[in-house]
């Protein structure tokens, strides 16, 4: 009969992100997307529904707010679909954030039991998600196909269709590196945890969600592109209604960020799981 051994030693190094113990529990990370898919609206009456519920509130309200009182101009689309698009790419990025930033607040009794890679679990959040994006994104189409069965002029730029899994891969690691550090701050600052909703929503606003970059000054423009999510949004925006604005530079910087954020987040967040219990 083949056995399985395994070696329990001290990390002793900051860099052992433990990337292949990650991938040796793939089948935990697959349990844990499933529970986090089944019990997410279990006990709720309309279910699935509020994943086409929600951004369509959210949206109804920006066109009623932004569009018809404050009159932001939304690039000659349709107010629908411009704050759509938004809401559409921006709630993937704050799920993953705010549900992974406060990972070992909320899993003190499971990690205090049982050992398994603690990024495991803030991971399967970011993996769940993706099915409410899907779902979101349909909607979205579905609201495009309409637009232009209207009449509307809409030119989705199919060649750069591609980089939507990009898009999704910076948006998912972004969130998962922000909520990495806050959840291993959170472990002694719990004040910290309250702030997370007010800190996303000052974010938003600070992102081209709800206003085209193209009606920032110039002269300040440069602070609003210094949001790695501003890109994301232009891109994902200028791809499925063909206005907006589109860089490589911005998104090489986007990147960049993304991957400079995720790997400091590691580090933190495999430090403070080895005496998180203590401050717990």
């Amino acid at each position: 009969m083949e056995t399985t051994t395994y070696e329990i030693k001290p990390q002793s190094s900051l860099l052992d992100l433990k990337l292949k113990e990650v991938w040796r529990y793939r089948d935990l990370i697959s349990m844990f997307v499933r529970r986090d898919i089944v019990t997410l609206y279990k006990q709720t009456i309309l279910g699935p529904l509020w994943y086409f519920i929600q951004p369509l509130l959210t949206t109804l309200v920006f066109t009623v707010i932004f569009g018809k009182v404050a009159k932001i101009p939304t690039d000659g689309l349709p107010p629908m679909l411009f704050y759509l698009a938004g809401v559409t790419a921006w709630n993937y990025f704050a799920d993953s954030f705010r549900n992974t930033s406060d990972t070992f607040k909320k899993n003190e009794n499971i990690f205090g039991k049982v050992y398994f890679p603690r990024i495991v679990m803030p991971l399967s959040i970011v993996i769940s998600g993706l099915l409410k994006f899907g779902i979101q994104l349909i909607l979205f189409i579905g609201f495009i196909v309409y637009f232009m069965a209207r009449g509307v002029d809409i030119q989705p730029v199919w060649s750069l269709i591609w980089l939507l899994p990009f898009l999704l891969l910076l948006m998912g690691f972004m969130g998962l590196g922000f909520g990495m550090i806050i959840s291993s701050m959170t472990t002694k600052y719990r004040d910290l945890v309250f702030l997370i909703q007010f800190g996303i929503q000052l974010l938003m606003y600070a992102t081209p969600v709800i206003y085209p970059l193209s009606t920032i000054p110039e002269k300040y423009r440069w602070i609003v592109e210094l949001n790695p999510m501003t890109s994301i949004i232009e891109t994902f925006r200028y791809t499925f209604l063909g206005q907006g604005s589109f860089s490589w530079q911005g998104l090489a910087y986007t990147t960049v960020f993304t991957a400079v954020l995720m790997f400091f987040g590691l580090i933190i967040f495999n430090k403070t799981e080895k005496n998180f219990m203590d401050t717990v």
